[in-house]
């Protein structure tokens, strides 16, 4: 194996379904074309939305699939301490600070407008802290490996929270954390976390981590024209032989051109054809994919 290092990072906040699958076939196929590796890493940061067996549910519905990783599973609650360590360096910077705002107090802004930067404004109140995205790398440059160059500014998007009033850990910072330690050398993920990024990168500088390579991939949508989600209840993946044409299917929501005699043969195949002819030139920036049906059990 090359430097090339994947992952596949669900939350267990319920089963994998049609959309998580595209997203992490599409880690899967860039990391064993690239002859790297690739693992699975279960963000379950929020116990509360974290149902008991979710994450054994998602990690038996990837190996239905083929999806078999690399390593040992990485669980984020066990990572107190690595987070506690990169919130510390970033308020020794002056870049991290703690908040007593709610979100309805500051509802009619488009972004929380740094009320409690000089000190909280309820220092009696439970505490979150925030990144001061007003200090940090600005604007932040990044190349897309399907969006192309972009550029933001992340105190257009606000200051994002690092950890929330309930002591719980939030994604962007153990996102970052994370990736460093596991040296991801390549995110690939849906689109609806381009605007992410951003965050992430002002992360990554404040804390001195290296940059990973980014790839967004399109969205796959519902029959309303909804993103696919646990919270819009979409339906959970099987576990049995209807996973061969949904892996067919998936393939083909990339943007690849499976044979139609692969729909039947067994996922190992699909896998290793998909594999070999993995070409994510073929994507389409923008484009979505409708999730199809399949039969009940």
């Amino acid at each position: 194996m090359n430097d090339y290092r994947g992952r596949f990072a669900p939350t267990p906040s319920g089963p994998l379904h049609f959309g998580s699958l595209v997203a992490a076939l599409g880690s899967y196929l860039d990391a064993r074309k690239a002859g790297g590796r690739w693992e699975v890493r279960i963000e379950d940061i929020d116990p509360p939305r974290c149902p008991k067996g979710a994450s054994d549910t998602i990690l038996r519905q990837l190996e239905a699939f083929g999806l078999h990783w690399d390593g040992p599973i990485r669980y984020q609650r066990t990572r107190n301490r690595a987070y506690a360590a990169a919130l510390q360096q970033l308020a020794d910077a002056g870049l991290a600070y703690p908040c007593s705002c709610s979100r309805k107090q500051w509802r009619d802004y488009p972004t929380y407008p740094g009320w409690c930067r000089d000190g909280p404004c309820d220092p009696k109140a439970p505490l979150a802290w925030r990144l001061r995205s007003d200090l940090g790398l600005r604007p932040v440059v990044w190349h897309d490996r399907l969006y192309g160059r972009q550029c933001l500014d992340p105190a257009d998007l606000g200051d994002v929270v690092l950890k929330r009033k309930d002591a719980l850990w939030a994604y962007q910072l153990a996102v970052v954390v994370d990736d460093a330690d596991q040296a991801i050398s390549d995110v690939v993920r849906g689109v609806d976390l381009l605007d992410n990024t951003p965050w992430q990168r002002q992360l990554q500088a404040a804390l001195g981590l290296p940059e990973p390579r980014y790839l967004h991939l399109p969205l796959v949508i519902g029959d309303d024209g909804q993103k696919l989600s646990k919270q819009n209840l979409a339906r959970p993946l099987p576990e049995d032989e209807r996973v061969r044409p949904l892996l067919h299917q998936a393939v083909s929501a990339l943007d690849q051109t499976p044979a139609p005699a692969l729909a039947t043969a067994p996922v190992e195949d699909q896998l290793a054809a998909a594999i070999a002819a993995w070409d994510p030139t073929r994507l389409t920036a923008g484009s979505t994919s409708v999730a199809p049906n399949w039969p009940a059990a």
